[in-house]
């Protein structure tokens, strides 16, 4: 079940150039920045009142962040909903109609498990289902 926006992701070409803006200009402090290998992305995460903001580098030309900024330039990536239930989400969004982009959960960040549903079926916003391991909240 959805229990809440998790994060927003922004796809960034720098993590060293863009975290000033939302640590210093935004107050926001220090974000958590972990790379994540299956995702070909580095992250810096900053917590806004529970809600994350995931700054997305990508860490090879081949990877999907780094074809979205070659596409559309840096910017909003997508919009992540918490579940308590990834695989049951998802399985909903299906039986709705949705078009996935993973039929099953993959690692994301934070040692969660993630699955995006794809914006040519969801009003042309992509949409991330994240699951955290037990009650876990991203960079704590």
């Amino acid at each position: 079940m959805i229990q809440q926006i998790d994060h927003i992701g922004i796809a960034v070409k720098s993590l060293d150039a863009t975290i000033p803006y939302y640590r210093d200009a935004l107050g926001l402090g220090e974000p958590h920045i972990e790379e994540v290998t299956t995702q070909k992305v580095r992250v810096a995460m900053f917590d806004v009142a529970g809600v994350h903001i995931e700054l997305l580098e990508p860490t090879s030309p081949e990877s999907a962040i780094a074809k979205a900024i070659e596409k559309k330039g840096e910017g909003l990536h997508h919009i992540a909903f918490k579940t308590n239930d990834v695989t049951t989400d998802l399985q909903k969004a299906a039986d709705a109609g949705i078009q996935l982009i993973n039929a099953t959960p993959v690692p994301g960040a934070h040692n969660t498990q993630v699955a995006f549903l794809h914006p040519k079926s969801t009003f042309s916003v992509l949409t991330e289902l994240c699951q955290h391991p037990g009650n876990c909240c991203c960079g704590e």
